[in-house]
Formats: structure tokens, C-alpha cells, sequence
């Protein structure tokens, strides 16, 4: 770690979007990921947390000004504004696991539900063909929303072969 990390090719790959984020220290880790990958983040109301200019400063967030984030009242207004194409759901509630999935297509779209509840059913209904899970321990729970967002980011970029735009000597 320590180094920088900018895109050559400032094009999108990947869209992370965030249902009803609560927890502000995970929301954060997830915008320096769009932020070191290009990605971008969309955080659908209501937040638990505050994203004001004024409130990302005094967090320290020093690269939130590279993060192409959009804010939305609901999720109804996230489809309208988005549509679903490419959208696959991560719930730890999914049968088909993320290393199963073709996430090679332009423009892959993950979503993420709240950290105290996921997605919700009708979502995960809605999508079930499009509904992944991280693979692990059944004692366990789950893995941290920020580093679920991180392992899918990465993944859908390897698949695409859009890691070598990512310069790690900058």
C-alpha cells in the first residue's frame, strides 16, 4: 500500500451502488475503492450518515473529490435514472457464487444492500438470476460490505482485462 493509484483510461467499468448505506466507515472505504479504480458509486437513500462537503472534510475523505458519486431519494429513482442492465445483486442469501458469474460485459452494475439487512426480498426476487455471494464459512455470517464491494470491484475488472489501466507507479 502507500502508493497512488490513478486510472489511464477514465472510462467506467464498473458501478457500485449502495441501497440504504448505514455505516459511514464502510461507505468511505467503498468510495476510495471507485476512487482508486474509476468506479463509480451511487449511494441510494436514506443514508445513515452525513455526505456533506463539510462532514467529508472533517472525516479526513482526501480523495472524495475523485469519486463520480450520485445520490438518490429511493431505489425507484436509481432504475429510472439507470436502468438494470448488467446489474447483479450481492446477497449472502444467493446460491450462485461471484466466481460463477460473466462479469466481463462493459459496465458491470453490483449492488449492495444495508449493512444490518442487505437487499431487500423483492429486490433479491426480482434479480434472483442475478444474485451472487461471496463464498465462505457458514459460521462466519458474512464479510465486511466494504470488503465485498472491493473482492466483486476487482473481480469484474479482471474480467474485463481492465486492470492494466489501473497505473500503480503513478
Amino acid at each position: 500500500m502507500g502508493s497512488e493509484m490513478c486510472i489511464r483510461d477514465r472510462s467506467t467499468m464498473v458501478d457500485i451502488v449502495l441501497v440504504e448505506p448505514e455505516i459511514p466507515n464502510n461507505t468511505g472505504a467503498i468510495a476510495r475503492t471507485c476512487a482508486c479504480t474509476g468506479s463509480r458509486l451511487h449511494l441510494v437513500k436514506p443514508l445513515g450518515f452525513d455526505i456533506s462537503d463539510r462532514a467529508v472534510k472533517r472525516a479526513g475523505l482526501d480523495y472524495w473529490h475523485l469519486v463520480d458519486i450520485s445520490v438518490y431519494e429511493n431505489i425507484d429513482e436509481y432504475f429510472a435514472k439507470n436502468g438494470d442492465e448488467n446489474l447483479w445483486l450481492l446477497t449472502t442469501k444467493a446460491s450462485v457464487s461471484y466466481v460463477d458469474a460473466d462479469l466481463s460485459t462493459p459496465n458491470v452494475t453490483l449492488m449492495f444492500g444495508k449493512e444490518t439487512k442487505g437487499l431487500p426480498e423483492w429486490l433479491r426476487e426480482r434479480y434472483a438470476d442475478h444474485c451472487l455471494r461471496i463464498p465462505m464459512r457458514a459460521e462466519a455470517r458474512s464479510l465486511n460490505l466494504s470488503n465485498t464491494a472491493a473482492i466483486l470491484c476487482y473481480e469484474a475488472l479482471r474480467q474485463q482485462n481492465m486492470l492494466g489501466q489501473i497505473d500503480l507507479n503513478v
